[in-house]
Order: C-alpha cells, then sequence, then structure tokens
C-alpha cells in the first residue's frame, strides 16, 4: 500500500495518535455526494467521528440532516448547524424527558424520534403533551438486522397507532439495513431489492388510507448506493465520509479511500522477526474480530499478540524492520468505535498538520 499518510513533522506528536485527512475525507464526501445525486437525499451519520468540525464541514458542503446515535452526537449537530436530526435509538426511560428537553433547547431544530413499541411510543405521546409539544417520529424497521426495530407488519400497525396519538407526527419510517454486507454490488442490490419489498408495500397501504409516510430514510454505508439505484428515499451513510480498512476491503465499489490513520511508534524489537507498537486495543477498535488495522508499509506483517498497550507483528522473513522509534501509520479495520477512543483527533491536509480538533460527542452528557 502507498504511504500516503506520512505527516511531514511528528517529532512532537504523542503517540499512539488518530490523525484524519482532509484531503481525502473531502474527495469521500464528493462521492457520496455523486452516488446520492446530491446533498439533498443524504442524512448521514455522525457516529463514526462525533466531530463538531466534521459536521461543520460537511455543512459548508451543503448536507444539512444527519442521523445520530446518543444525545451528545444530537447536540453536536444542532451546534454545527443542521437543520434535520434523527436520534436513531430507541427512547426508554429517562431518555423520553431527555429527547423533551433536547427539542427545547435547540427550537430551530427539527429533532426526530423513533421507536419500535407502541408502550414506549405511548410514552413519548405523554410526555410531548405534557411539554405542549408535537414531536416529530418516525418508526423503527426491522430490516433483517434482529437488533431493534419492529418488523415490517407491525412498524404498519403502528404506523396507524401512531398517526392517531397527540403530541405525536408520524412522518415515516426508519430502515437501517446494516445486514447487507455482500461484497459483489448486484448481491447486495437484490438482497436491498427484498427487504425493502415488504417496507414499500407497507407505505402504499397506508397512505392508501390517508396515512402519509413523507421520510423515508434508508440504508448505511454498503447499502445506500443501492437504495440511490432502487428508490427517491433519503441516504443514510456514515461510514463512507472517514472510510477505513474493513470497508475498503469488503465494499471496493464505494470508490473511497481510508481517511483517517493511527499514528504509531515502534517501541521494541524483541526478536529478530519482531517488532512491537505502542497501539493496544485502547488505541485502535478491538471490534471486529480478527486484525484490527492494517500497517501501511508492512506488507505480510502478522499479529502475535496485541494487549491493551502493545501490539506486536511478526514479520516475514528476510523483509526490513523498521527502527526502534520509527513511525509506523495503521488504518483502523473499524473506523467507528476507534474516534472514540480518542479525546481529539490531529488533522493533516498536504502532509502535515493543520489542526486539532476535539471528538466533542464523545462524553455521554453534553448539557442535555
Amino acid at each position: 500500500m502507498e504511504n500516503i499518510y506520512k505527516i511531514k513533522e511528528t517529532d512532537s506528536v504523542y503517540t499512539p495518535q488518530l490523525v484524519y485527512y482532509m484531503d481525502i475525507i473531502n474527495a469521500n464526501t464528493d462521492r457520496a455526494i455523486e452516488i446520492a445525486g446530491g446533498t439533498e437525499r443524504l442524512w448521514p451519520h455522525i457516529k463514526t467521528h462525533k466531530s463538531l468540525q466534521l459536521v461543520r464541514f460537511l455543512v459548508k458542503k451543503g448536507i444539512t440532516k444527519f442521523k445520530c446515535a446518543t444525545f451528545p452526537e444530537c447536540e453536536v449537530a444542532a451546534e454545527a448547524g443542521a437543520k434535520q436530526v434523527i436520534l436513531a435509538y430507541p427512547l426508554v426511560g429517562p431518555s423520553v424527558g431527555r429527547f423533551i428537553s433536547l427539542t427545547e433547547k435547540y427550537p430551530d431544530v427539527t429533532f426526530y424520534a423513533i421507536d419500535d413499541d407502541e408502550k414506549m411510543t405511548e410514552a413519548l405521546s405523554a410526555a410531548a403533551v405534557k411539554a405542549g409539544l408535537r414531536v416529530p417520529f418516525l418508526i423503527d424497521v426491522n430490516m433483517g438486522m434482529n437488533r431493534t426495530g419492529a418488523s415490517p407488519e407491525k412498524a404498519e400497525a403502528l404506523a396507524r397507532k401512531a398517526s392517531k396519538l397527540p403530541g405525536i407526527d408520524f412522518r415515516g419510517f426508519h430502515c437501517y439495513d446494516g445486514n447487507h454486507h455482500e461484497s459483489d454490488y448486484a448481491e447486495r442490490l437484490a438482497g436491498v431489492a427484498k427487504t425493502n419489498a415488504p417496507v414499500e408495500a407497507a407505505v402504499k397501504r397506508l397512505e392508501a388510507d390517508g396515512i402519509k409516510c413523507p421520510i423515508m430514510v434508508m440504508g448505511g454505508t454498503p447499502s445506500f448506493p443501492c437504495h440511490a439505484e432502487l428508490n427517491d428515499y433519503y441516504l443514510s451513510p456514515g461510514t463512507m465520509f472517514i472510510h477505513d480498512a474493513g470497508y475498503a476491503k469488503s465494499f471496493p465499489d464505494l470508490k473511497c479511500t481510508p481517511g483517517a490513520a493511527v499514528m504509531t511508534r515502534v517501541i521494541s524489537r524483541p526478536a529478530e522477526d519482531l517488532i512491537t507498537l505502542d497501539l493496544g486495543y485502547k488505541g485502535i477498535a478491538s471490534d471486529p474480530a480478527g486484525e484490527r488495522g492494517v500497517p501501511v508499509g508492512l506488507d505480510g506483517a502478522e499479529t502475535v499478540v496485541q494487549n491493551e498497550e502493545h501490539w506486536v507483528l511478526r514479520l516475514p522473513k528476510g523483509s526490513a524492520a523498521p527502527e526502534i522509534g520509527e513511525v509506523i501509520y495503521v488504518i483502523p479495520t473499524h473506523i467507528c468505535p476507534t474516534s472514540a477512543l480518542y479525546s481529539f483527533v490531529l488533522v493533516a491536509k498536504d502532509g502535515a498538520i493543520t489542526d486539532k480538533w476535539e471528538v466533542s460527542a464523545r462524553n455521554r452528557i453534553l448539557s442535555v
């Protein structure tokens, strides 16, 4: 792999350290806009980076709708200039009241709640009525991941219920199909079309009965090109703006480049064919199982062991070993949980560090 990640001045950079490369991120963003046919259909997730500055960058590109997994992410999106924000996580327990507080704090932002359960929707209805609000609401649909969401049949029934509840403004469906990981695009397209069919049938029945579903938010990074081809719904990629080694390997059709690397150093050479990096799983995500990153320029290196603060690699026989103290750049297999391991990221452009960004929504509570 060509080392496009090398930074000119690294002597003052403590490692391990996550770096974002804005030239690459800008190109990935343009690719997302190209696939979507413009910015209007894009409703991207910010959980990959959790960054106020990166949301501001996307807003300047013309993207104003965002999806979030946490309340702090919602606050970051609002502060960065978002106009519409989905909190794509079921509201249970005190989160119902917290959502009401969020909408009251940012009256110029439209926040959408989601849920998949009748009792929880009724709880949101009661809280909205008490606060004198009418909450925009999407029903979360289980598209085959079996993580959250109602089946299309139950989602239709819940839509009929929600459309009549006071304090609830039913707008449509949230359909995340993260189970579509077919590397072959044609197979992925066919799978997406198949799982979309019962949802689309439900929408037709609802609209025939006068229950409008103007907002349909579909897909994640792997599947959103399929939705872009199959329908006119909103598209919700997340990872591809930064991108990582895992998706680059599995989904070459996206034509994106990983835009983040963890800068690390060789701290020991415990044997002739071994090197140890200061990059344990507290510095790079331990999800998924298997290789957690790709060290640029160390082709054929294999993990011997990775601990909390150490990563021991075995080099191929006869290969030149880097010196102790040498900087190595590792492309994370999964950038989303890797970003959350850092309180800040360094930002690079044209091979030099140009900025430092706080990972703003890393904390569980900001103000709401």
